[in-house]
């Protein structure tokens, strides 16, 4: 089995999964009320699509270290905060809750990746 090589930050594994995710966030929100336009459903798709934003910032920042992991610690809290609007969304009833569970399991992998890529960021620097 050979290791997969990585040239940008659409081939992560977890750009992958937030990046599918958020597009079935995108897919569901639609349904949600009108009144929740301006509120949970801008704030669901803003944060999920930040979490790839911030993946793809983070990518281009592997020169410095700390510009690296400040970047990655932006997605991290976006995701965790894309886990709290889909908490909302299954209380309100928009969602239904095995779809929220899996929306939410995503994002525990993402988060996972994040927090190990944080906590060990050296392979993914790039050498100057």
């Amino acid at each position: 089995m050979t290791k997969e090589v990585i040239k940008d930050h659409k081939d992560l594994g977890i750009y992958k999964i937030a990046f599918e995710t958020a597009m079935k966030i995108f897919e569901l929100s639609k349904k949600f009320p009108v009144e929740e336009r301006y509120s949970l459903t801008d704030q669901i798709r803003r944060s999920s699509r930040s979490v790839c934003a911030n993946m793809a910032e983070a990518w281009r920042k592997r020169r410095y270290e700390a510009a690296f992991v400040a970047k990655l610690n932006d997605c991290e809290a976006e995701a965790s905060e894309t886990q709290t609007w889909i908490e909302f969304a299954v209380k309100c009833n928009y969602i239904d809750v095995q779809t929220g569970r899996e929306l939410y399991a995503s994002y525990n992998q993402v988060l996972s990746g994040l927090v190990n890529m944080i906590n060990h960021p050296l392979p993914w620097l790039m050498n100057r």
